[in-house]
């Protein structure tokens, strides 16, 4: 298929292995991405979750229902042609990262963030080597060198389908940190988007939420939640 279609064709959904990786089939036709790329994905679960996805659609399709399919005609179409841009792009986070810079009041924020983000800090400086160095205030300060070298490697090692899901870890979370500390498996996904929300969580708090505020969240959360699951079914061996 070259584009969304607005009805459902198929009667059956299913996975074919490949010399290129597992290929999603409608009734044992191969599906195209939107630049006619063949829907090939590395692994057999990350095909699963995405013939999943097709096997759930009704009589109208519906694409916001399919995260894991865009996220692989994003890999596919988008980020494999382009990998030193996009990884550069996501490496950027790390020089001003949300979990080396503090609030300077009050001090029931700075204890939150302290107790949030401390550990991160440990983590990144026992992983790299390099301590990250927490800022107070909003003005810019380069982190070390010799530490955005190593989040750089880290981020280069990646796989086109692996630097998608990533990046929506990143992009979601507003850190590069607590990206890297999911796919390293310091914690569990849905701790460490907790810790990503700590201003927004106090903020409300203080001042209560609205339902824009509440629904922007929870489509962040879903996102960054989907984005984890995808990329750890993308180092499951076949």
């Amino acid at each position: 298929m070259s584009e969304w279609v607005k009805k459902r064709f198929w009667t059956e959904v299913s996975v074919a292995e490949t010399d290129d990786g597992f290929a999603i089939l409608l009734d044992g036709r191969g599906v195209k991405t939107p630049a006619k790329a063949g829907l090939v994905v590395p692994t057999h679960a990350f095909a699963e979750i995405v013939a999943e996805e097709w096997r759930a659609q009704a009589d109208t399709i519906d694409p916001s229902t399919m995260p894991a399919t865009r996220a692989a005609n994003a890999a596919l179409d988008n980020v494999r042609g382009q990998m030193a841009e996009v990884a550069g792009l996501i490496t950027d986070y790390g020089d001003s990262d949300l979990v080396c810079y503090r609030a300077e009041a009050p001090d029931s924020l700075v204890a939150l963030e302290a107790e949030a983000w401390g550990p991160i800090i440990d983590w990144a400086a026992h992983r790299y080597g390099v301590r990250p160095v927490v800022r107070y205030g909003v003005v810019h300060e380069p982190q070390p060198a010799a530490l955005l070298a190593e989040l750089r490697a880290d981020v280069a090692r990646l796989t086109a389908f692996e630097l998608t899901c990533f990046h929506d870890l990143v992009a979601m979370s507003g850190s590069l940190m607590i990206a890297l500390a999911v796919i390293d498996g310091f914690d569990q996904p849905g701790a460490l988007w907790t810790i990503s929300r700590v201003d927004e969580d106090w903020q409300i708090s203080q001042w209560g939420s609205d339902e824009e505020a509440e629904a922007l969240a929870k489509g962040r959360r879903r996102a960054f939640m989907d984005a984890a699951r995808f990329f750890f079914a993308l180092q499951q061996a076949a």
